[in-house]
């Protein structure tokens, strides 16, 4: 036997998780901070595996600060509300040198001639976190919210890995990323805010992307859209999955330490456990702010996430404090923004694309492809035909593409010095390009008047079940064109038809995806009359409209008898929408279509507690435990309320019966010890017939 079992066998548990707690803090810094491992992955998972084991066995020993906690814990109920100690306001931006400039003229004449110092670093395209560290141990991460106000996400940064849960003791002179020493502080902060920036690198938004469409779900369009909506997950777990990444960059409160310039107190950071950023530097005048701007321009194509500028700051926290800040932004900083990157090709085809509620759009393609931002950008959307021809943008023109916000990109214009003899102007389609029926003009759009258009109906169905309508699990783009291609689903009732043997008799899909998407359809139906409009794609009704709507007319009976002049009364909603929405019930079939989603069981009522008052959940508290297959956490609140019942966030007295899925909690022994009857999901749905 290795002489290190025979010492961990003598060493008492409470100690051996002191020390396994310590290792694996040193190797994740070696890891994830430093890119320097000392043990195999086989051997970190081991050293993990024996820590959870023995946490398991002494809960009483768990502390926030364990390795075990960023592995995500149980869903949350949702996120409370944080007062920053000091607001997190804005930056002033500006993509003019000459602003630079004159900025650096204001703060001199500010310091009464004094001379400044900057510290210069990359712009991070993310998303604002502040931490809050006590006595060395994270006890609260907040969004930024609206500067004032932000959202506890503690569970959630807890994740991250960049993140400490408690941070190292600092022994030797810290290090800043210009290799410049600083005095080592002679203790800890006792409370210690840190802000900084989440982000996704480039790569695991890619990896993010290429799983969703594995999952023939829809991809995301940027990482630090796809970063913001992680970490306001409310399943921990995921956000552990995602792998984001966390830079700090400012400062809050901090009590019990005085740290006099920013470099001191990044690289106290850097030597306490954070990643700080390699390409901070000092600038002592104008010119060297100028150099750095322009040496970061080139520098900021290889990093591995996304930047769009730099952040010049005062060094100096005392320099700071002296120049303020205005109700908006601080006096003492700017963020120079690099203007859109732009590239010219030729506008060699239009094609045409058809939308759910038969929109066509036009659709430039570009020969060569130019590469701008990060990506090669093969075509671009013109919008309408007045965008069009307000552009005056021709077929074989030479045009300008540039990326809005460097992720989207769009046609600038044509540069007509170059326009070439053979250049045409782009003429509406005089058919429709997908089921060649007749198209009608819409102002500056053109639609296709034919309903049952196949192009209409794959796009009604995937905005039927966006996140922000009917929300169906697992109804992707890939499974809704394999459906329709099939002749499974020919329009969104079908959807509420499909049966577990017609999905498995399809190509690419199995008996587990099946399950998947028939739960999650199922699940859907419990959504309310609010987001069922909103998912119709009925003309100008979005889901603050449809709430509004549903507010005033709250059921289906109600909602197709109304006059045109009652839809008018109702605020916010306008002669527009009134008259879409009754030429929706009254003449295009909307009326018999929510008379025969209601006979497949969707909901077509807004006052779902109302509704269900004889359901059989009727009076019922219900706690949930655990990861369920089928439901995530809204989904069960929805079917629960639906039925009757209402969901309990504890489990107390007064709960009548608590579901239990994978990875149960103190929920669970809780439940148990007060004699409350224990269900399994099955048990779960049988309740909801």
């Amino acid at each position: 036997m290795p002489p290190v079992e025979i010492e961990q066998r003598m060493v008492k548990p409470y100690d051996r998780i002191a020390q396994l707690r310590q290792q694996i803090q040193y190797h994740d810094r070696l890891y994830y901070q430093l890119a320097k491992p000392e043990i195999s992955d086989l051997q970190y998972d081991a050293l993990l595996r024996e820590l959870i084991d023995l946490e398991k066995r002494h809960p009483e020993w768990v502390r926030v600060d364990s390795p075990t906690q960023r592995v995500g814990g149980a869903p949350l109920a949702g996120f409370a509300s944080v007062t920053h100690s000091i607001p997190m306001i804005s930056i002033d931006n500006t993509y003019s040198e000459g602003e630079v400039a004159a900025f650096d003229a204001r703060v001199r004449k500010m310091l009464g001639g004094e001379r400044p110092v900057y510290a210069c670093e990359p712009k991070i395209d993310g998303v604002s976190l502040s931490l809050r560290y006590e006595s060395g141990i994270l006890v609260q991460a907040a969004t930024r919210g609206d500067g004032e106000r932000g959202d506890d996400v503690t569970a959630n940064a807890r994740t991250i890995r960049d993140i400490p849960l408690r941070l190292n003791s600092v022994a030797t002179p810290p290090v800043d990323p210009m290799g410049q020493q600083w005095p080592t502080p002679a203790q800890m902060p006792s409370v210690m805010e840190v802000r900084g920036e989440v982000f996704l690198t480039r790569q695991q938004f890619a990896s993010i992307n290429q799983q969703q469409e594995d999952m023939g779900l829809e991809p995301y369009a940027n990482p630090r859209n796809t970063a913001a909506g992680t970490l306001k997950q409310l399943d921990p777990r995921v956000v552990a999955r995602r792998g984001l990444k966390f830079i700090p960059h400012g400062q809050g409160v901090v009590e019990g330490w005085d740290f006099d310039i920013y470099r001191e107190w990044m690289a106290y950071l850097g030597a306490a456990g954070f990643t700080i950023n390699q390409y901070m530097s000092c600038a002592g005048s104008l010119e060297d702010i100028y150099r750095y701007i322009h040496a970061f321009a080139d520098e900021r194509r290889h990093l591995p996430y996304d930047t769009d500028g730099v952040v010049i700051k005062l060094d100096y926290f005392r320099q700071r404090e002296e120049l303020g800040s205005t109700a908006r932004a601080p006096r003492w900083c700017i963020a120079f923004k690099y203007q859109p990157e732009q590239a010219q090709s030729e506008l060699v085809r239009v094609v045409f694309q058809v939308g759910k509620t038969g929109t066509i759009t036009p659709v430039a393609e570009f020969e060569p492809p130019v590469f701008i931002s990060g990506t090669n950008v093969y075509r671009a959307s013109l919008h309408n035909f007045d965008e069009i021809r307000r552009k005056d943008i021709h077929l074989h023109d030479v045009v300008i593409i540039q990326k809005a916000g460097e992720v989207i990109p769009y046609v600038v214009g044509p540069v007509k010095e170059k326009r070439p003899s053979q250049a045409a102007v782009i003429q509406p389609p005089e058919q429709c390009p997908s089921c060649h029926g007749p198209v009608v003009p819409d102002g500056g759009f053109i639609r296709c008047a034919n309903p049952m258009c196949p192009a209409q109906v794959v796009e009604r169905i995937r905005f039927f079940g966006g996140r922000d309508q009917m929300d169906i699990n697992h109804l992707g783009p890939a499974v809704i064109e394999q459906l329709t291609e099939a002749g499974v689903v020919r329009s969104i009732t079908d959807l509420y038809r499909l049966r577990k043997e017609q999905l498995t008799a399809l190509p690419r899909m199995g008996e587990k995806s099946a399950e998947n998407l028939i739960a999650g359809i199922a699940a859907s139906k419990g959504q309310g009359l609010a987001r069922l409009l909103a998912g119709l794609g009925v003309l100008h009704v979005g889901i603050n409209t449809a709430e509004d709507i549903a507010a005033a007319f709250p059921n289906r009976e109600t909602l197709v008898n109304v006059r045109l002049e009652d839809f008018q009364r109702v605020p916010g909603v306008g002669d527009v929408v009134s008259e879409s929405l009754h030429r929706f019930l009254h003449q295009q079939g909307g009326a018999e279509l929510l008379k025969e989603l209601e006979s497949l069981g969707v909901s077509t009522t807004a006052s779902q507690n109302m509704a269900a008052m004889d359901g059989p959940l009727a009076g019922k508290l219900i706690a949930v435990t655990g990861t369920l297959e089928k439901y995530t956490r809204s989904q069960i609140k929805n079917l629960v309320e639906q039925r009757g019942g209402r969901l309990s966030e504890t489990v107390k007295k007064g709960v009548d019966f608590l579901v239990v899925g994978a990875d149960a909690g103190s929920k669970l022994e809780k439940a148990q010890k007060l004699g409350i009857p224990i269900l399994d999901e099955a048990a779960f749905e049988g309740l909801l017939r």
